[in-house]
């Protein structure tokens, strides 16, 4: 599992996407494919269905949908699409990704209702709830599994029951965690459920994708707000055109993504690559206390993803500094985006394992020229 280091990969990236991919998943994209073709529309199809099965979902009642982009695309296309004309989203927003969501509405025009929260303390549910019960004209509303402004997880099923409660219509971002942590969509009883290509699947960025139910979507023709991110349409070509996209598709990425896939199974599926997140973040926040660093959240409320940490008290620290000397021994980290806080972050998802971690702990105590208290790290951790 562990990663090498080679002229080609000088680096891990320790980040919530991109992230370090292995060397089959780069390799798989040194073939050229036509998107016209029966072979690359089944390799389409394929993942599809693989996806569906991850969410835990049958085919007749969710489909999967692929959209040519970021994951942010992909977002704009489910929110431009599903809500109508006189449709009002409420979004949780407790980090940037719950704002982007909020601004992408308000950008297309949409009646939106931010429920914000602070970035650094867990939702209040009783609140959250107050807002489903005064705004009773809502018809979506939208929330962020995995914070990754902090690496906070949001309190997913009780969520989803208040908003089902209400019955409203539930979108959920698990742009960071689908694929990385077991979720049941039908438990959730999520519409609409996005992710991306480059996250805990491990795949390379080109495309985000929908796990959607097949209801709902079926009531968003002409709805769009958009050609090219028309969900609907792209949708119902890939769904009557055997995998066929609407428009050029990223080829090489999809390929990639089923190799992906083929190692996501063979690892023993989402529970044991949770496991193997899990052992990275602990790990990682160990070792971190034990050089003196905190962390920005408390444990409970903290993923396996990615972890927010508040910059040393050292006058002598800045994290273009830090952030250089860390890559020059083959690791790069993530700046901060905490609102009014010092911050930096470092992803533990992707191809690395727990000797990676242990690897990065090392270069970040040989990068500590700030301050004398050297610890021996390898007796500590």
């Amino acid at each position: 599992m562990r990663a090498t280091h080679d002229e080609r990969n000088p680096y891990l990236l320790l980040t919530p996407g991109p992230l370090t991919t292995t060397s089959t998943v780069k390799e798989a994209m040194l073939k050229d494919w036509c998107t016209w073709d029966d072979d690359y529309k089944h390799v389409v199809q394929s993942i599809r269905q693989q996806l569906l099965q991850i969410g835990h979902v049958s085919d007749d009642v969710y489909t999967s949908v692929l959209m040519q982009g970021s994951g942010t695309f992909t977002v704009e296309s489910v929110i431009g699409t599903v809500i109508p004309n006189d449709g009002k989203l409420l979004v949780l927003v407790n980090g940037v990704y719950g704002a982007r969501i909020a601004e992408i509405s308000e950008r297309l025009g949409i009646e939106t209702i931010r429920f914000e929260q602070d970035e650094t303390e867990p939702i209040d549910l009783e609140a959250f709830e107050r807002h489903l019960q005064v705004h009773k004209d809502l018809t979506h509303v939208a929330v962020v599994h995995c914070e990754t402004t902090t690496g906070m997880l949001n309190p997913l099923q009780e969520i989803s029951k208040l908003v089902k409660a209400h019955d409203k219509t539930l979108i959920v971002d698990a742009m960071s965690s689908f694929g990385g942590i077991p979720i049941h969509v039908p438990d959730l009883q999520a519409d609409y459920l996005i992710s991306s290509a480059n996250k805990c699947i491990q795949g390379v960025p080109g495309f985000g994708f929908v796990l959607a139910r097949r209801e709902a979507l079926k009531q968003c023709k002409g709805q769009a707000r958009s050609l090219s991110l028309d969900l609907y349409d792209q949708w119902e070509v890939m769904e009557h055109q055997s995998g066929k996209w609407r428009f050029t598709s990223p080829t090489h990425t999809v390929r990639a993504f089923q190799v992906a896939l083929e190692e996501l199974e063979a690892e023993g599926g989402v529970t044991k690559r949770y496991e193997r997140y899990t052992a990275n973040q602990r790990t990682l926040v160990h070792g971190m206390r034990t050089l003196g660093f905190s962390p920005v959240l408390e444990d409970d409320w903290q993923s396996p993803f990615i972890t927010s940490y508040y910059y040393p008290e050292h006058e002598e620290f800045t994290f273009e500094a830090f952030y250089s000397r860390l890559k020059e021994k083959g690791f790069v980290i993530y700046p901060g985006k905490v609102t009014n806080i010092q911050s930096f972050r470092i992803g533990t998802i992707g191809n690395i394992d727990k000797e990676d971690v242990h690897a990065l702990l090392s270069a970040i105590e040989a990068s500590m020229y700030w301050t004398d208290e050297r610890i021996e790290i390898e007796s500590r951790i």
